[in-house]
Protein backbone atom coordinates (compact mmCIF):
# COMPACT_ATOMS: atom_id res chain seq x y z
CA UNK A 1 0.00 0.00 0.00
CA UNK A 2 1.40 3.20 -1.24
CA UNK A 3 2.67 5.99 1.60
CA UNK A 4 0.38 9.23 1.51
CA UNK A 5 2.18 12.14 0.83
CA UNK A 6 2.53 14.58 3.69
CA UNK A 7 2.47 17.60 1.32
CA UNK A 8 -1.07 16.16 -0.37
CA UNK A 9 -2.19 16.50 3.33
CA UNK A 10 -0.57 19.64 4.11
CA UNK A 11 -2.13 21.47 0.55
CA UNK A 12 -5.57 20.22 1.54
CA UNK A 13 -5.23 21.60 5.42
CA UNK A 14 -3.82 25.07 3.52
CA UNK A 15 -6.65 25.37 1.13
CA UNK A 16 -9.22 24.74 4.15
CA UNK A 17 -7.37 27.22 6.18
CA UNK A 18 -7.60 29.95 4.03
CA UNK A 19 -11.22 28.82 2.50
CA UNK A 20 -12.57 28.97 6.24
CA UNK A 21 -10.43 31.56 7.42
CA UNK A 22 -8.37 29.87 9.12
CA UNK A 23 -10.56 27.37 10.42
CA UNK A 24 -9.65 23.09 9.76
CA UNK A 25 -12.40 20.81 10.44
CA UNK A 26 -10.33 17.87 11.74
CA UNK A 27 -8.41 19.99 13.78
CA UNK A 28 -11.94 21.24 16.10
CA UNK A 29 -11.11 23.60 18.43
CA UNK A 30 -7.01 23.61 18.19
CA UNK A 31 -6.07 26.76 16.83
CA UNK A 32 -4.17 26.27 14.21
CA UNK A 33 -1.58 28.70 11.83
CA UNK A 34 0.27 28.53 8.74
CA UNK A 35 4.19 29.28 9.40
CA UNK A 36 6.23 30.15 6.00
CA UNK A 37 9.72 29.15 5.97
CA UNK A 38 12.49 29.47 3.95
CA UNK A 39 14.18 26.09 3.30
CA UNK A 40 17.68 25.57 5.02
CA UNK A 41 19.18 24.45 2.19
CA UNK A 42 16.53 24.97 -0.97
CA UNK A 43 16.02 28.49 0.10
CA UNK A 44 12.45 27.28 -1.28
CA UNK A 45 9.19 28.76 0.72
CA UNK A 46 7.69 25.92 2.32
CA UNK A 47 4.37 26.34 4.26
CA UNK A 48 3.36 24.00 7.16
CA UNK A 49 -0.07 23.70 9.43
CA UNK A 50 1.26 23.61 13.13
CA UNK A 51 -1.27 23.92 16.20
CA UNK A 52 0.21 26.94 18.20
CA UNK A 53 -0.53 28.10 21.78
CA UNK A 54 -1.04 32.26 22.22
CA UNK A 55 1.41 33.48 25.20
CA UNK A 56 0.30 37.30 24.93
CA UNK A 57 2.30 38.30 21.99
CA UNK A 58 3.87 35.98 21.10
CA UNK A 59 2.23 32.56 19.36
CA UNK A 60 4.02 29.59 20.59
CA UNK A 61 4.73 26.09 18.32
CA UNK A 62 5.71 22.89 19.02
CA UNK A 63 7.83 20.46 17.22
CA UNK A 64 6.53 17.63 17.84
CA UNK A 65 6.21 16.13 14.57
CA UNK A 66 3.59 13.74 16.43
CA UNK A 67 6.69 11.94 18.81
CA UNK A 68 8.86 11.39 15.76
CA UNK A 69 12.55 10.57 16.98
CA UNK A 70 13.66 14.02 14.98
CA UNK A 71 12.46 17.05 14.49
CA UNK A 72 10.77 18.45 11.91
CA UNK A 73 12.03 19.49 8.48
CA UNK A 74 10.52 23.07 9.00
CA UNK A 75 12.71 23.39 12.72
CA UNK A 76 15.35 22.99 10.72
CA UNK A 77 14.36 25.80 8.68
CA UNK A 78 13.70 28.40 11.17
CA UNK A 79 16.91 27.73 12.91
CA UNK A 80 18.71 28.25 9.76
CA UNK A 81 16.87 31.25 8.67
CA UNK A 82 14.54 32.83 11.50
CA UNK A 83 12.72 35.12 9.59
CA UNK A 84 9.31 33.83 8.76
CA UNK A 85 6.07 34.67 8.07
CA UNK A 86 2.88 33.84 9.79
CA UNK A 87 -0.87 33.53 8.72
CA UNK A 88 -3.67 33.28 11.71
CA UNK A 89 -7.15 33.13 10.69
CA UNK A 90 -6.98 35.84 7.41
CA UNK A 91 -4.64 37.90 8.58
CA UNK A 92 -0.66 38.01 7.31
CA UNK A 93 2.79 39.06 9.11
CA UNK A 94 6.30 38.65 9.43
CA UNK A 95 7.71 37.48 12.66
CA UNK A 96 11.23 36.25 14.07
CA UNK A 97 11.27 32.42 15.81
CA UNK A 98 13.42 31.55 18.47
CA UNK A 99 13.84 28.75 20.82
CA UNK A 100 12.34 28.83 24.21
CA UNK A 101 15.14 27.37 26.54
CA UNK A 102 14.92 25.58 30.34
CA UNK A 103 12.03 26.12 32.59
CA UNK A 104 10.22 28.16 30.56
CA UNK A 105 10.13 25.96 27.54
CA UNK A 106 9.22 23.26 30.45
CA UNK A 107 6.48 25.67 31.51
CA UNK A 108 5.31 26.08 27.86
CA UNK A 109 4.99 22.81 26.81
CA UNK A 110 3.09 21.46 30.20
CA UNK A 111 0.84 24.08 29.44
CA UNK A 112 -0.02 23.10 25.70
CA UNK A 113 -0.23 19.36 26.62
CA UNK A 114 -3.07 20.42 29.40
CA UNK A 115 -4.74 22.37 26.36
CA UNK A 116 -4.25 19.59 23.72
CA UNK A 117 -3.20 15.84 25.38
CA UNK A 118 -1.54 14.79 22.18
CA UNK A 119 0.90 17.05 22.87
CA UNK A 120 1.80 15.18 26.36
CA UNK A 121 1.55 11.63 24.14
CA UNK A 122 4.14 13.31 21.89
CA UNK A 123 6.58 13.70 24.21
CA UNK A 124 6.18 10.38 25.91
CA UNK A 125 6.81 8.42 22.46
CA UNK A 126 10.46 10.10 21.88
CA UNK A 127 13.75 10.41 23.77
CA UNK A 128 14.13 13.90 22.18
CA UNK A 129 12.88 17.12 24.19
CA UNK A 130 10.33 18.54 21.91
CA UNK A 131 11.21 22.14 21.02
CA UNK A 132 9.01 25.00 22.00
CA UNK A 133 9.62 28.26 19.33
CA UNK A 134 8.37 31.18 19.95
CA UNK A 135 7.25 33.63 17.22
CA UNK A 136 7.46 37.20 17.69
CA UNK A 137 5.74 39.85 15.41
CA UNK A 138 7.72 42.29 13.47
CA UNK A 139 7.04 45.85 14.08
CA UNK A 140 5.57 46.83 10.37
Amino acid sequence: MAQPNVNDWNSQVITEFRTNGGKVKQFGRQPLLLLHTKGAKSGQERINPLAYLADGERLLIFASRAGAPTNPDWYHNLIAHPDVTVEVGTEKFDATASVVEGEERDRLYAKQSSVNPAFAEYQQKTTRKIPVIALVRKAS
